[in-house]
């Protein structure tokens, strides 16, 4: 699959397009180098910050890597967008979901593989939890507790994801304004997560991380379900 001039007036969107279709085609397979910046420019007909964009954008996203000094190289012929366009419009019940699966793993990993470091860190963002004050200051601690957690596991890919997943949690409570009818695990819950991972004790912290996501998810389930009675009920009328 050969490269065309973008239209004019498009996004770096449509530059970054044609550049997967290169990827996920195998026009270039996993491990080339790709054109440099300039002759991609050329080739689409549009400016080399457009190209730089779009390859940031791919880069991030763990389709291409960066080399300094030796250039841009295929990591991996998926393309992650259509997956990721669906969790940035899924419902918080998925999310919650999502994240249960996350915490828990997680928290399994964290009590196997944690190190002395790991642990003295969780304690430090557990005081800045129990000290933050306001709905924003404590939920940005809070998810900076669980993210720790991931971080002790040591596995790129589940902090990388958890990121973006708490993230998304965020929003989606922030869009809908649910934080007062989703019940907030207590200090004590999440010391227990803490606790089970210094004793490097993995079904202890699994069961800890499930007792703080459990809650929420069955309120939110009571939600969704309210919901849609009241719809149904609505209908009729």
């Amino acid at each position: 699959m050969a490269l065309s001039p973008v239209p004019g007036g498009s996004t770096v969107e449509a530059v970054l397009d044609q550049l997967q279709a290169e990827v996920s085609t195998g026009t270039w397979p996993v491990g080339d180098r790709i054109p440099g910046e300039l002759d991609l420019a050329a080739q689409l007909g549009v400016s080399r910050p457009a190209v730089r964009e779009a390859i940031r954008a791919l880069t991030h996203v763990g389709v291409l890597e960066v080399r300094r000094g030796d250039g841009t190289y295929v990591r991996s012929g998926a393309d992650p967008r259509p997956m990721l366009r669906r969790v940035e419009h899924a419902n918080l019940r998925d999310v919650f979901e999502v994240q249960l699966a996350y915490d828990v793993q997680a928290a399994r990993l964290a009590a196997r593989r944690r190190t002395d470091a790991d642990l003295a860190r969780l304690r430090e963002l557990l005081a800045a939890r129990a000290a933050a004050t306001g709905a924003a200051e404590f939920g940005a601690a809070d998810a900076r507790f669980h993210l720790g957690v991931v971080e002790a596991t040591g596995n790129q890919v589940m902090i990388e994801a958890c990121r973006f997943f708490l993230r998304r949690l965020g929003e989606a409570m922030s869009t809908l304004r649910l934080d007062g009818e989703i019940p907030e695990a207590s200090q004590e819950l999440h010391e227990a997560v803490a606790d089970a991972i210094e004793a490097r004790d993995a079904d202890a912290a699994g069961r800890a991380a499930a007792a703080i996501i459990e809650p929420a998810l069955e309120a939110l389930e009571a939600l969704v379900e309210q919901g849609g009675r009241q719809e149904e009920q609505g209908e009729r009328r």
